[in-house]
This record gives structure tokens, C-alpha cells and sequence, in this order.
């Protein structure tokens, strides 16, 4: 049964539907918070809404993949410390922004993973405002729409993450990167490779941001701010500093807050080295470059765990693979391989079974295309 039959079952009602992508990021790992450069894509995986609005003020909202129901008032938000906090808190954002909602009854279906690093919140988040929004013919810029989920996660949820994921679920474009400027929000798209493909493996070990050392990290790198600052005034952000800024001022800094700066510093710089090699196609260096991000998030910004190190290291022995590293947040989840098309289908049986056999767990692993961002479904005819 498709969403729009469930929906009509559930609520007797028909429906619009909406969806919105999950993310990889292929370089710019916890830079996007730090005002930094990043390289995410939308994915081919996504999270469905259906909507019909309603009289009055309640929302009532379903989940398919939790078979779950819940209700909140729009006029009295609280937050109720599960999966509907990121509706209700995009909601909240929504009319502080100055959007009049309605009430509706909406029923949630997403394909992303949960907690795998692949941006399931902020597809769920970006699905929903886009489905509050047009369920009551009002129109959100995009731009504005993703800072309102950001918010959403930050001050309703808790976690306090940096405007990349929603931004990459909003505008994502199918067959490209994106390089985002995460300060100005300036972006551009660079062109996959045809005969590259983006292999996503799953180590399946959850993990969950908020409120844990994501946004210890977050607090770490607004100190070594505020510590560099006094050298250095005028700065609001470690994007303002080069790696000849850093090794200058290095020794202002306590070992463990250095050691979170040298990774965003040295982070960014990689983002532009990695655009630079890809309009080359050069992909012997944009792997290397990955190699160097995956291992500064590993030792410096320390948010790797055992079973990501292993995948990389595996993925660094096969034939066709150009880089691997992990994506998202980190602390489990995934990572992202750039693999040569021909050597996509040994790559995961052997990574498979290799896995499996030094974990006992058995991953997931996904060819994903650079897809397109947020908006209404049509059936096709």
C-alpha cells in the first residue's frame, strides 16, 4: 500500500505529498557549525509526508516507520522528547517567522536510516515545513525554510547542529555536489563524475546527537573562539583562521581544544583542495584528501568509533576505491566511499563479508545517486 492509500485510510481523507532527502557529505565534517565550508549531496533516500489541513489549531501526525501517533496544539508547543519534537518544534519556527499555520493531519513514511548519519532529522524536519507551509498555500523561500529546521533542531531538540544537513535536503541537485559557503550560503555544484559512484556503508551502529558530545564539540570550538580571540580580534568563528594562523597561536590553546581547532581549520582548507581536484577530476587526490579528513576526525576531533575506522580501512584495500572516510556526525553510522563504477559490485560483496566477519554485524551497503532536493510529488500519469 502506497502513503497516499494509507493516508486515505487512516484519516479518510485525500492528501498532498511531499518529500525531502536524507544527506552524505563527501568532505566538511563539523565545519558547517564553525561558520566553515562543506560538500554534501542529497541522497536518493527520503522521508515522505502526507498532509491534508484541517479546522482549528491541532496537528495530528502518524509515523509509519514507528506506528506511532501523536497530537500538539500549535498555540501551546511542548516538547515531548521523541521523534515528533522535530515536527513540532519546525512548526514552532515556522510561525515565529511569521507564517500563520492551520491544524492538519500528516503521516510520516521515511526511507533514511535513523541515526546512521545520513541526516534523517533534517530530512524529516525540511518534509514537514515544506508540507505545513504549502498544505496552507503560504510559500517559504528555501533558503529560509532550512534555517527555520535548523533552528528547529537547535532550540526545540536540542542538538545543535549547523545549517548543512537542511540545506542539502532544500537544495540538493541531482548529479552534483554541492559546495556551501555555510556562512553566506553561497553555493555551487560540481558535477559527479559519470563514472564515479557514491557506496554508502552502514556500520549500524546508532547514534544520537543531541544533547551528547556533538554539542560538547560545538562548546569546544566556541572556547578555542574565545581563546584565540584575544590574539586575534575581530574573529567570530575558526573559519576565520588559516593553518598559518593556527601553528602561530597554537600554544594559546589547552591540548584538547587545540586539537578540535587543528581538525576545523585544516577542515576547511581540504573542502577547497577537494572542490579544486574534483573540477580536475582528479580523483587519486580527492581520495587523499578524504584519507586526511577521515584521520583528523578520528585523532583530533576524536568522533570516529571502531567500527567506522575498520570500514575505512577496508574500503582502503580494495581495488576502485579512490577515498572512504566517514559522513555525518560520527560516534557510529556511516561512511562514504568513492568507488569506480566497474569495481562497485566486488566492492560490496567483499566489504560485506569482511565486515561481518571481523564484527559479527552485518552492514548495510547503498549505491546512492546525487539527487534532487526537497518538493511536492506528483504520481506520474
Amino acid at each position: 500500500m502506497d502513503i497516499v492509500d494509507r493516508f486515505r485510510n487512516l484519516y479518510g481523507k485525500s492528501c498532498r505529498l511531499y518529500r525531502a532527502p536524507g544527506r552524505i557529505n563527501l568532505i566538511g565534517e563539523h565545519t558547517d557549525y564553525n561558520d566553515g565550508f562543506v560538500m554534501p549531496a542529497a541522497i536518493n533516500f527520503y522521508c515522505w509526508v502526507a498532509i491534508a489541513a484541517t479546522q482549528g489549531r491541532t496537528v495530528e501526525v502518524y509515523s509509519s516507520n514507528l506506528n506511532e501517533s501523536r497530537t500538539f496544539d500549535l498555540d501551546r508547543p511542548q516538547p515531548k522528547n521523541d521523534w515528533s519534537d522535530y515536527v513540532q518544534g519546525v512548526a514552532v519556527m515556522l510561525q515565529r517567522s511569521g507564517h500563520l499555520l492551520h491544524g492538519a493531519k500528516m503521516l510520516i513514511s521515511s526511507e533514511v536510516p535513523i541515526g546512521s548519519g545520513l541526516s534523517s532529522s533534517a530530512a524529516l524536519e525540511v518534509a514537514t515545513g515544506l508540507a505545513m507551509l504549502d498544505a496552507q498555500n503560504a510559500r517559504g523561500e528555501c533558503n529560509q525554510l532550512a534555517l527555520a529546521c535548523q533552528r528547529a533542531e537547535n532550540e526545540f531538540v536540542g542538538a545543535r547542529c549547523g545549517i548543512m544537513d537542511q540545506f542539502a535536503a532544500c537544495n540538493g541537485k541531482a548529479g552534483h555536489l554541492m559546495m556551501l559557503d555555510c556562512r553566506s550560503l553561497e553555493y555551487r555544484f560540481l558535477h559527479v563524475p559519470e563514472d564515479l559512484r557514491l557506496v554508502i556503508c552502514n556500520s549500524m551502529v546508532k547514534h544520537a546527537i543531541a544533547g551528547g558530545e556533538y554539542n560538547v564539540r560545538r562548546s569546544q570550538c566556541e572556547e578555542g573562539v574565545r581563546l584565540l580571540s584575544h590574539a586575534r580580534p575581530g574573529i567570530s568563528a575558526l573559519r576565520d583562521l588559516t593553518p598559518q594562523d593556527f601553528e602561530q597561536l597554537r600554544e594559546l590553546l589547552p591540548p584538547e581544544i587545540r586539537k578540535r581547532c587543528r581538525h576545523v581549520i585544516s577542515e576547511n582548507q581540504r573542502v577547497h583542495a577537494a572542490a579544486t581536484a574534483l573540477e580536475r577530476r582528479d580523483l587519486k587526490s580527492f581520495g587523499e584528501l578524504m584519507a586526511e579528513s577521515h584521520a583528523s576526525l578520528r585523532y583530533d576531533y576524536e568522533v570516529s568509533c571502531r567500527e567506522l575506522d575498520l570500514l575505512v580501512d577496508l574500503a582502503n584495500q580494495r581495488e576502485g576505491v579512490y577515498g572512504a572516510r566517514m559522513t555525518g556526525g560520527g560516534f557510529g553510522g556511516c561512511t562514504i566511499n568513492a568507488v569506480s563504477a566497474d569495481a562497485v559490485p566486488e566492492f560490496q560483496e567483499r566489504m560485506a563479508s569482511e565486515y561481518q566477519r571481523q564484527t559479527g554485524i552485518i552492514p548495510e551497503i547503498y549505491v546512492s545517486t546525487a539527487s534532487e532536493g526537497a518538493g511536492r510529488w506528483e504520481a506520474p500519469a
